[in-house]
């Protein structure tokens, strides 16, 4: 028994220590240094509801589903994400502190996601 709960605890610091070097790890690490500027966005505040498609939200990933919005272009999609999509997407995705640049690169994130 004392055997599993270390190594449950070894597992969990590992988890942590992930998620502590960022989405994209770090360089010194081996990872890539490159992070999509509106990776860190997408992941407070997006991630909930277009990773799962809650309230017809274009899953990202689909290129199904995001086709029809990118070719509305760049600008449109910024206009719906800071006015919102009644009843599902609240305006500016309920990051009222985020400003227009972090949703514009939260959305191109998705966007190069969902090509």
């Amino acid at each position: 028994m004392m055997k599993l709960k270390l190594i449950a605890s070894l597992v969990v610091v590992a988890l942590l220590g992930a998620c502590s070097e960022g989405a994209g790890g770090s360089a010194a690490a081996g990872g890539s240094a490159e992070v999509h500027p509106g990776e860190q966005t997408y992941t407070r505040f997006c991630f909930s509801c277009h990773a799962a498609g809650i309230a017809g939200a274009p899953r990202t990933g689909s290129v199904e589903q995001w086709a029809p919005r990118i070719a509305k272009g760049a600008d449109a999609l910024l206009r719906t994400t800071i006015d919102g999509i009644p009843p599902g997407m609240p305006a500016r995705g309920l990051c009222n502190q985020c400003s227009d640049q972090e949703l514009a690169d939260a959305i191109d994130f998705m966007v190069s996601k969902s090509r």
